[in-house]
């Protein structure tokens, strides 16, 4: 084990005379091991090291497709595991009778479901609101939440939306709403950036699978929006996505143009990945409902990659009875699934009157512990909880767990999808170059050994069933948005979880609040946000900025 440690790292680190690999360049790789191997034993691997450095060497010599996935996949279900089955057929709590606004920007912040009623009513048409938003795109373009606007796409389906409803053929709710998409998701004839500039060209011509499926609802594609580069953070080849509250702030997460087109108004929803917190951070950020769903359940084909173990997609919406909806249309294997990950399950979502019924688990020493902005508001909501019947049972987070160990995972993943970019130097494009930039993580994840990436998985699998027997008893539990470890945790154990709006802090920008479901059972946590939403006003507050 140790002396595989070395290989790869020896093979990766590179030789101090040429293509030879001596046993000057293993004492000083030693050191980034914290191993120690005499001189006798470091003579006998020099062979075996340079064996493998050839075999290295012949595997980079044929180039893989971004679509290719390794053979093995991440399964995040505990030892025992069952699917709960959900019979009920959804009920979506859709208005009957919406008035339709005076004004463009009044409709433009309108949620899905009333969207929905409006185009359905024949009071309003997808080609009219479709226009709305396409110009909104462009009148806003001070948040840098775009990269390409699909008008001639957009004009399109929306002209076939009308017919479509005219000749009485509805779709369901999402027939004729437009949409954003982040840009990591391929539609062809449209770049695909992935936020970052050697990939500002790129054109993928294939339709990923969360596309398709919105398009077979009926839905419109007005823009793809922004990506942190290479999905890290805010920050895009075209500059920092803004948050529409604070145009001074950042948007947060990678899924930044998600979110701050949604809050701002600019589109009706969007859609957005996580691997380390990027639906659920812009989503606080920005004043948005986002929902993570459990790994496995929404399709990332015609996606790039940053983790095959940790990428999630889900909806950014207004509402938590949208993204239920949104969730309902983009979940499940697609007609000809290439991502093997995907899990179909049953899916119900039936809000009760009120919280009586549900068994709740709440973190309560990471609320206590919570000395941020976002203490006041989350003491809110936990009464407001109160309120509404909810019995709150406290649990705490699993013990003995190496956090540190886990990012590990994500950075050697990530290093091999962008093998090439970093063996070609291109990562040097990157405008970010820091020390927490992408570039630097993922020259630095050549480094890490394959021995060390196993032993993560291990210790991963150690905390998935540790954080599943905690979750198992409860139909979902809450947390603080900003909870130690809490975003980390889930990401890893591939729970689904979702971040509301709460209130705002002092200088007016948003805070907010998070939930949690036990894997592939997203309904109870979508059903409590809706009934939470039911209460509150919190999400139906928009930045004034953008209602001009």
């Amino acid at each position: 084990m140790q002396k595989a440690l070395l290989v790869v790292l020896i093979l990766l680190f590179g030789c101090s005379t040429g293509n030879k690999i001596t046993r000057r360049d293993l004492t000083g790789a030693q050191k980034l091991v914290g191993l120690e191997f005499s001189k006798t034993e470091q003579e006998t691997m020099l062979g075996y090291l340079a064996d493998n450095r050839a075999g290295y060497d012949s595997m980079r010599k044929l180039k893989l497709d971004y679509s290719l996935v390794p053979a093995s996949y991440f399964d995040p279900r505990p030892d025992h595991f069952k699917l709960k089955v959900r019979q009920k057929d959804s009920d979506w709590k859709l208005p009957d009778q919406v008035i339709l606004p005076s004004t463009d920007e009044d409709i433009a912040f309108l949620n899905v479901a009333e969207l929905g009623a409006l185009l359905k009513s024949g009071k309003l048409t997808s080609t009219r609101l479709t226009k709305i938003y396409l110009e909104r795109l462009k009148k806003y373009d001070t948040l840098q939440a775009v990269v390409t606007i699909t008008e001639t796409l957009a004009l399109q389906q929306a002209a076939a939306a009308d017919a479509e409803l005219a000749e009485g053929l509805y779709k369901g709710p999402l027939h004729g709403i437009p949409y954003g998409i982040k840009d990591l998701f391929a539609v062809p004839g449209y770049p695909t950036t992935w936020g970052a500039e050697p990939y500002e060209k790129q054109v993928i011509n294939e339709t990923a699978t969360v596309v398709k499926k919105l398009e077979e609802a009926g839905a419109v594609l007005v823009a793809k929006l922004t990506s942190g580069a290479l999905a890290r953070g805010d920050v895009w080849f075209g500059g920092q996505t803004k948050n529409p509250w604070d145009l001074k702030q950042g948007a947060s997460g990678s899924s930044a143009g998600s979110a701050s087109a949604t809050a701002a108004g600019l589109v009706a929803f969007s859609i957005g990945t996580e691997t380390l917190g990027s639906i659920l951070a812009p989503s606080a950020r920005c004043g948005a409902t986002g929902l993570r769903p459990t790994f496995g359940a929404v399709s990332r084909e015609g996606a790039m990659s940053l983790s095959w173990s940790m990428d999630k997609a889900g909806p950014i919406c207004r509402t938590a009875q949208d993204c239920a909806i949104v969730f309902e249309a983009i979940r499940g294997q697609g007609e000809k699934e290439m991502d093997r990950s995907v899990v179909n399950y049953s899916f119900a979502f039936h809000p009760p009157k009120d919280l009586k019924g549900y068994k709740i688990g709440y973190f309560k020493q990471l609320f206590e512990r919570d000395t941020t902005r976002t203490r006041a508001a989350n003491d809110a909501m936990l009464e407001t909880m109160k309120s509404l019947g909810a019995e709150l049972h406290e649990i705490r987070m699993p013990d003995s767990v190496h956090f540190n160990a886990f990012d590990i995972i994500l950075r050697a993943e990530a290093g091999a999808f962008f093998d090439e970019l970093v063996r070609e130097h291109r990562d040097r494009l990157l405008s970010e170059q820091d020390e927490s930039s992408r570039a630097n993580s993922l020259r630095q994840s050549r480094f890490i050994s394959a021995v060390e990436y196993l032993q993560a998985y291990r210790h991963r699998k150690l905390l998935i069933e540790k954080f599943n027997k905690i979750l198992a008893p409860y139909d979902f539990v809450v947390g603080p948005e900003n909870g130690r470890n809490l975003s980390l945790v889930t990401n890893l154990t591939g729970h689904p979880a979702m971040a509301i709006p709460s209130g705002f802090d002092k200088q007016g920008r948003p805070t907010s609040f998070a939930l949690i479901g036990n894997l592939y059972d997203e309904g109870p946590m979508l059903e409590a946000a809706y009934l939470l939403q039911q209460a509150t006003p919190h999400e139906e507050k928009h930045p004034d900025f953008f209602r001009k």
